[in-house]
């Protein structure tokens, strides 16, 4: 992934990971950080750490957000208990993709009525964003002229992805904040009939939604890429990314390959990573990509 000015992974290793998200420099514990530090004494400026029993501590103010202006979009970010702050910078590398794919479907349909929006909403391409989070590929997508429905579980989530919304001037942007559960919205759209240009999903390891249901990667992937399959457009795009040990790019992409289109569509798949400006690496995950047929 290229180099962000406000973010940086300045050191892994012993199990952990060093990044700077702005003014502040946060120790976060991570399994794959395999060998020793090349730094020591770096991890002695961490403003915020993160241990698993303990949780947060540091100079600064556990409580008190902070922004940072990344890709061109401001986000608040925050010391959750969960040990996250409100940004996977690994998906930064995924957005030129995703804009690219905005941009093809405008000039696909330059000089017509609109790119047809689910739901009738406002003209452009309709992109489903499942798992959604705070909001950092929503609100690309949407400044890039995409109309998204944001869909998570958590309310307080989606709170902050519209506070993030407001924070980048996009805020009037065609986007449906919605608190579901991912697999009971996809279904209930496709009994809509509403067809998307583009779906981007994210999915976590474990998690339940807003109604208990559990939810288990391994084990309702399968039944969840079935009902996109059902609502993304023939010659639309899906983004698959995922953090569960076990299933890299190529499986990913399997994964995708059994439900999806075959003709005229394209599968590419890779790791998830970040660097360190002397390149050594961090595993994140994998991610998957299709690209419809005419």
């Amino acid at each position: 992934m290229r180099s962000h000015d406000s973010y940086a992974l300045l050191d892994v290793g012993d199990g952990a990971r060093l990044e700077r998200f702005g003014d502040r420099v946060v120790d976060r514990p991570h399994p794959a950080a395999f060998g020793a530090r090349a730094d020591p004494g770096r991890w002695r400026e961490a403003d915020l750490r993160f241990d698993r029993e303990r949780g947060w501590t540091g100079p600064a103010g556990i409580d008190l957000p902070w922004p940072i202006a990344i890709e061109g979009l401001t986000l608040e970010l925050r010391a959750t208990p969960a040990g996250q702050v409100g940004i996977f910078p690994e998906h930064l590398a995924m957005l030129p993709w995703l804009e690219a794919r905005i941009a093809a479907r405008h000039a696909e349909t330059a000089g017509s009525a609109g790119g047809g929006s689910a739901g009738g909403g406002p003209p452009g391409p309709a992109v489903l964003h499942l798992f959604a989070c705070t909001g950092l590929v929503t609100l690309a997508i949407a400044r890039a002229g995409g109309a998204v429905s944001h869909v998570d579980s958590s309310r307080p989530t989606v709170a902050w992805a519209r506070r993030n919304a407001e924070r980048s001037d996009l805020a009037t942007r065609p986007i449906r904040w919605i608190v579901d559960d991912a697999l009971d919205f996809t279904r209930r759209e496709a009994r809509r009939g509403h067809r998307y240009a583009g779906v981007v999903l994210d999915p976590p390891s474990y998690g339940h939604g807003p109604a208990g249901r559990p939810w288990r990667f391994e084990d309702d992937l399968d039944g969840l890429l079935e009902g996109l399959a059902t609502v993304v457009e023939p010659d639309g795009f899906v983004l698959l990314t995922a953090h569960t040990p076990g299933f890299d790019g190529d499986r990913l992409a399997e994964r995708l390959g059994r439900v999806l289109p075959h003709s005229g569509a394209a599968i590419d798949r890779a790791e998830l990573e970040l660097r360190t400006a002397d390149g050594r690496g961090l595993e994140l995950g994998a991610f998957a990509r299709w690209s419809g047929g005419a």
